[in-house]
């Protein structure tokens, strides 16, 4: 006697065959996923330099790593290396203020990185402010910082302040830019700068001595997480 052979349809053996599938996955044995990295770029980078430190535990003043120059006219300038194995050794507040402005300028800084094209930058908070009565004119293009046995002229200036593109100033006023230099610049060894023939009467050295002992401090809070409880108030000139 014959035997009826019933035909599944296609439909249901691509069906069938999916469910076998579902199923053997389920029951192979976990793969391991692959490692994360233990640390990220920017940490390892840190971890090469010696002169980089945690953030947040600094108890320095901005006052204390400033080049001051005073030009004549009645003009001062006053310049601050952004670089962060500076900043950090500033109180947490003035740490913060200083880290975000280049933050608010990034499509400016990186055209002049793609115009420039140099492997690195040395990027600077340049204020100029007017002690004297009238008008005071100060030309930033003029403004060089020597070190490393060169003189470094800005690659570009970055306007914070509106009208400073106007490059004059009355009394009690302050206008302020971002300077980019080439990243050769180090702010890590003596240095000095000049403008209109003043030079810095900032001793970069003592400076620097300031800083290598904030850094032993630094280190030695951020082993025992004791932040700095030091005043961190500074006597910038107020912008108008």
């Amino acid at each position: 006697m014959n035997q009826r052979v019933t035909r599944v349809p296609t439909a249901v053996r691509k069906v069938s065959m999916m469910l076998l599938g579902a199923v053997a996955i389920a029951c192979a044995p976990p793969q391991s996923l692959p490692a994360q990295p233990p640390a990220t770029v920017a940490a390892a980078l840190d971890s090469l330099d010696p002169n980089y430190v945690p953030a947040g535990y600094g108890s320095l003043k901005r006052d204390e790593i400033v080049l001051l120059l005073a030009p004549g006219s009645g003009l001062q300038v006053r310049a601050v290396p952004l670089d962060e194995r500076v900043i950090r050794l500033l109180a947490p507040d003035n740490y913060r203020s200083l880290r975000e402005l280049p933050l608010g300028k990034v499509r400016a800084i990186e055209a002049a990185k793609e115009r420039t094209r140099l492997p690195s930058y040395s990027i600077w908070l340049v204020s100029f402010y007017a002690l004297e009565q009238g008008e005071t004119r100060f030309s930033p293009g003029e403004f060089i910082i020597t070190n490393v046995g060169r003189d470094f002229r800005p690659l570009e200036i970055i306007p914070l302040t509106t009208g400073f593109g106007e490059h004059r100033l009355s009394q009690r006023q302050t206008h302020q830019a971002l300077f980019i230099f080439d990243g050769q610049l180090d702010v890590n060894q003596p240095l000095t700068a000049q403008m209109e023939g003043a030079r810095s009467v900032t001793d970069w050295n003592e400076v620097l001595r300031k800083m290598e002992r904030e850094r032993a401090l630094v280190r030695s809070r951020a082993a025992t997480a004791v932040p700095a409880k030091r005043d961190s108030s500074a006597s910038i000139p107020p912008r108008d």
